[in-house]
C-alpha cells in the first residue's frame, strides 16, 4: 500500500470531504508560486456546522479539538482539489482561531487537533509553524477556524 497522504488518511479511517463552498466573497484556496494559501476553514460537514458557540462555555475543549481536526480535513480537501495532496512538500504555517469564552486559555490544546492530523498525514513534512489565537466571534458562530500555508512541488 502507498504511503502517500490519501493512504495515510485511509489508515486513520478518514476520507476527504467535498470542498466546503465559500460563505462569502473568496475562494477556498489559491496557489501563488510554490505555495498554496488555504482560506479559513470552519468545522463543516455536508454543508452544516458541526457545532456552534464558545469554547469553554457550551463547547468543551475536547470537542473543539475534534472540530479543529475537521477544519484541517476541510483544508486538505481544498488543497487536494487545487493541486493534489501528493504535491504537498511541506505544511508551512497553520493559524487556528478559537471562539473563546471569557477566561478560556486552552487555545493551543484545541488547535492541536489540526496540527496532530497534519503530522499524522504528512509525517515530518506536516510539522509547521503555528499560531493559536483566541477570538470573541467567528463566522456563523463557529467555535474554531483553521487556515494553512502549504509549500507544493
Amino acid at each position: 500500500m502507498s504511503n502517500g497522504p490519501h493512504a495515510k488518511l485511509a489508515e486513520l479511517g478518514l476520507e476527504l470531504p467535498e470542498v466546503v463552498p465559500p460563505v462569502a466573497s473568496y475562494v477556498p484556496a489559491v496557489q501563488s508560486g510554490q505555495h498554496v494559501y488555504v482560506s479559513g476553514q470552519l468545522p463543516m460537514a455536508e454543508g452544516k456546522l458541526l457545532a456552534t458557540g464558545k469554547v469553554g462555555n457550551g463547547v468543551s475543549a475536547e470537542q473543539a479539538k475534534d472540530l479543529a481536526e475537521r477544519c484541517a480535513l476541510n483544508a486538505l480537501a481544498a488543497i487536494d482539489a487545487l493541486v493534489g495532496l501528493e504535491n504537498v512538500v511541506k505544511i508551512v504555517k497553520l493559524t487556528g482561531f478559537v471562539a473563546s469564552a471569557t477566561g478560556f486559555t486552552g487555545q493551543p490544546a484545541v488547535i492541536n487537533g489540526a496540527s496532530d492530523l497534519l503530522g499524522a498525514v504528512f509525517g515530518e513534512a506536516g510539522r509547521h509553524a503555528r499560531s493559536a489565537v483566541g477570538v470573541a466571534e467567528l463566522p456563523l458562530d463557529a467555535p474554531v477556524e483553521v487556515e494553512l500555508i502549504v509549500e507544493v512541488a
